[in-house]
């Protein structure tokens, strides 16, 4: 598998009891999706996983892996991130796509100008942040929203970004 068809779609986290189930955090629209994927690979794609059992939890899943069965095994695993192939994902809408969809995509402003290439998307909880490297110099973190990021041209290669005045050099208003 190789790391442009992979898709990370849960992180496990702290053990759940004491027979190996941990609690696991999905981020498909449908939680119980990760059962359906059939194995789930680690980052680096040495390790799989199988989803035997999962049931709702307050804000994840409490999820049972073929072949951990106590609490020690499952504590080993916490921090993990899963993925699937790229292909074992549903199709998307014309206007949808996947956040991994966009890595590698150049970003340039909304007068044609290059920023750079998108190299992540992050979300630290309080929304997805896109990461940019530039050609040279620091890398910028803005906000993934339809204000920052209004147009997003899968076929063209490309992801427009609306920087916000300060970044573009203009002084900021003073009143």
């Amino acid at each position: 598998m190789t790391v442009s068809a992979r898709v990370c779609v849960a992180r496990i986290g702290a053990a759940h009891g004491v027979r190996g189930a941990v609690k696991l955090w999905t981020f498909t629209e449908d939680p119980f999706a990760v059962k359906s994927y059939g194995p789930l690979f680690t980052k680096d794609g040495t390790r799989q996983f199988e989803v035997t059992s999962a049931r709702e939890a307050k804000g994840f899943l409490v999820a049972q892996f073929r072949g951990v069965t106590t609490r020690d095994e499952a504590e080993r695993l916490n921090g993990l991130e899963l993925y699937v192939p790229r292909e074992k994902l549903p199709a998307t809408a014309d206007d949808e796509y996947y956040h991994a969809d966009l890595i590698g995509l150049a970003a340039v402003t909304t007068g044609g100008e290059p920023l750079g290439r998108i190299t992540a998307i992050h979300n630290f909880g309080a929304g997805d942040i896109v990461e940019i490297a530039p050609p040279a110099g620091a890398t910028m973190l803005l906000p993934f929203s339809n204000a920052v990021v209004p147009t997003v041209d899968l076929a063209g290669g490309r992801v427009v970004i609306e920087l916000p005045r300060e970044i573009e050099g203009d002084e900021p208003d003073v009143l």
